[in-house]
């Protein structure tokens, strides 16, 4: 990996040092971005039975440069959430139940944001229905919840947001919250919820619930079973390029030959010929008419 350099001047700007008559001193920026210097500045994380903060089922206390303690507290969620899987094709893919970049986004934004004169700390609560990141301080400088969900910003801690944008950890300011719900969309969950309190700011991302859960598991288990027994039936009947013909047709059942053969990277008459072998082997069927017609795997 390349190296990039950073000039003094740059730190200067970016408020992670300061010029003090001919030297030049860290900052508190420096000093929470590269130590545990402040004992107030740690990350709490904790997972309870229930849907409120009764029985601890487990808890960590992450201290150390901010950067750290963002990438155990992230880790600290994965940990204790489902982690679920898919057959796609010949393909297994693992999936949280959660999505990380959101669960990342949420913990970043509390430590660019929170309010580094309150002594208390960033928590991280794990619920039977939700995960909630609490960090200290309110909206900043007048922000209001209308504007934030436009995507504005008026940024509390700009020399770290400045640092943790130079890492990668920040794509533009304003934009976590809308990634968070997009994040949360996409993933078919409940809207996650901004609130403001006691001069304290949370987000909720809100996990499925568990009757839900269990309907969800079950119909993706049956279609996991099916879709592994297609896998081992493909494994047992096919040559390696019938495989991946067949991987493709499951995929998208109303994927042309022409298609087929850019995908591969096949000539249009290897994938003739490969089709009209599935098709004698009574394998692969055509559905329907040619323009708006669909292929059918016939594995029993």
């Amino acid at each position: 990996m390349a190296e990039h350099t950073v000039k003094s001047e740059q730190l200067i700007n970016w408020k992670i040092l300061k010029q003090s008559e001919e030297q030049l001193l860290a900052t508190n920026a420096y000093a929470l971005l590269t130590s545990d210097y402040f004992p107030f500045s740690k990350t709490q994380c904790a997972v309870f039975k229930g849907t409120d903060r009764t029985i601890f089922l487990d808890k960590r206390e992450f201290t150390g440069a901010l950067y750290t303690q963002i990438e155990e507290s992230v880790d600290f969620v994965l940990r204790n959430i489902r982690l679920g899987a898919t057959i796609d094709g010949l393909v297994r893919k693992e999936k949280y139940e959660l999505p990380p970049e959101a669960i990342r986004e949420i913990i970043i934004n509390a430590h660019c944001h929170r309010n580094l004169l309150d002594e208390s700390c960033i928590q991280v609560a794990i619920y039977d229905n939700r995960l909630e990141v609490t960090s200290p301080g309110g909206l900043y400088n007048g922000l209001t919840y209308e504007e934030i969900m436009n995507g504005h910003s008026k940024n509390r801690n700009k020399g770290i947001a400045n640092i943790f944008g130079q890492m990668g950890l920040v794509e533009a300011w304003g934009s976590g919250i809308k990634r968070i719900f997009n994040s949360a969309k996409e993933y078919g969950l409940t809207e996650p919820k901004v609130q403001e309190f006691d001069n304290m700011f949370r987000v909720e991302l809100f996990r499925l619930n568990q009757a839900t859960n269990q309907e969800t598991d079950q119909t993706t288990n049956q279609k996991q079973d099916k879709n592994i027994q297609v896998v081992e039936q493909v494994s047992e009947l096919f040559n390696e390029k019938e495989k991946e013909l067949v991987t493709l047709i499951q995929n998208r059942p109303t994927i042309t030959q022409h298609e087929l053969a850019e995908s591969l990277g096949w000539t249009i008459s290897n994938v003739k010929y490969y089709m009209t072998k599935l098709k004698a082997k009574q394998i692969l069927k055509r559905v329907g008419s040619n323009q708006k017609g669909k292929w059918e795997i016939l594995l029993k």
